[in-house]
């Protein structure tokens, strides 16, 4: 069982700007996928290749909506983060307008996790693979 703990806001002292921001706690590569709603409709991008114990800025700047998605796996041990939403993802890096008929659109799909930043500017997610589901707030 892996753990995503989001850390909401982000206080880090000398923070000077708005971001989502993908931690990796464990000691394996981890690539990244997030969703999102925008303008044109549901969006997932990935992939952003997170080292072991690095942090990774999904997206620049303040954030827009107030829900995002992440999915997440292991590169070594093949673990995974996920959640129950529904997206599509690629296996190359991508950029996917919809979530509706991966499949038959040639994408995979993948159980996201939500996130209700509560329209915070910024938002961290720690990933772990300490056993539980807790999620707590800086």
């Amino acid at each position: 069982m892996f753990l995503l703990t989001a850390l909401a806001p982000v206080l880090a002292p000398g923070a000077a700007h708005a971001e989502f921001r993908v931690c990796n706690g464990t000691q394996n590569l981890v690539g990244v996928a997030i969703g999102y709603r925008a303008k044109e409709g549901w969006i997932t991008e990935g992939w952003w290749q997170v080292p072991a114990t690095t942090c990774a800025t999904l997206i620049e700047g303040e954030l827009q909506s107030r829900y995002y998605y992440l999915y997440a796996e292991d590169a070594a041990r093949g673990g995974r983060w996920t959640g129950n939403v529904n997206m599509c993802v690629a296996e190359n890096e991508f950029k996917i307008v919809g979530v509706q008929d991966c499949f038959a659109r040639g994408f995979q799909r993948m159980g996201f996790k939500e996130y209700d930043t509560g329209r915070q500017g910024s938002w961290m997610v720690q990933l772990s693979d300490t056993p539980g589901s807790q999620e707590g707030q800086n």
